[in-house]
């Protein structure tokens, strides 16, 4: 009578263990076709994010190429914080707080700037920051400006416009720079407008 009862037992760990690996591979196929379902949802999902994306690298690729928006289209203006800024004068602390407007050629221009705007005021901050009051002062002064924050507003999009002020080489020392000459490139930013100019 007491022999049965250990083989009984025996059987026992048979039948269980057999379950418990049934149970493992059921798991283990549960998750691979979750996984293999996930992946091709994912799939599925990121082509055509990655379609996009290709259809917007070729809508920035022709960046610098931007066409002149038709005749009679109203421009469209991207009104920026205002700049105040420490002026670079060494006798006296002086500063400047300057509003800029930039006037760009359609909505999708001033949507890439609104895009890149940290980056865009980051430049504008250090163009401001190497001025002095005496060169802020003049028009010609602000029209370089003008000039140099036309240039660094479009630089965070990957557009690089002619500096014409380096260009210049100074009466005493002719440059060669001339013959270098980039290619021209249309800037998407086609006007920089004041819309304060205080300096103290």
């Amino acid at each position: 009578m007491s022999a049965p009862a250990p083989a009984a037992a025996a059987e026992a760990p048979k039948g269980g263990g057999k379950k418990k690996l049934i149970i493992i591979i059921a798991a283990v196929l549960v998750l691979v076709l979750g996984g293999g379902g996930a992946a091709l949802m994912l799939m599925k999902k990121k082509a055509p994010v990655d379609g996009e994306e290709d259809g917007a690298e070729a809508t920035h690729e022709p960046a610098p190429a931007h066409k002149p928006p038709k005749p009679g289209t109203p421009p469209v203006f991207v009104p920026l914080d205002p700049f105040t800024v420490n002026l670079s004068d060494k006798d006296v602390d002086r500063f400047a707080q300057i509003g800029i407007t930039l006037e760009v050629m359609d909505t999708h221009t001033a949507d890439q700037i609104k895009a890149y705007l940290p980056a865009i005021r980051s430049n504008v901050l250090m163009v401001l920051s190497h001025k002095t009051s005496g060169e802020l002062l003049t028009r010609e002064g602000k029209e370089k400006l003008a000039r140099e924050v036309q240039r660094e507003s479009v630089r965070p999009m990957g557009i690089e416009l002619d500096d014409e002020d380096e260009e210049e080489p100074p009466a005493d020392t002719p440059k060669k720079k001339k013959k270098k000459k980039k290619v021209h490139v249309e800037s998407p930013v086609t006007k920089v407008l004041f819309s304060t100019f205080i300096v103290q």
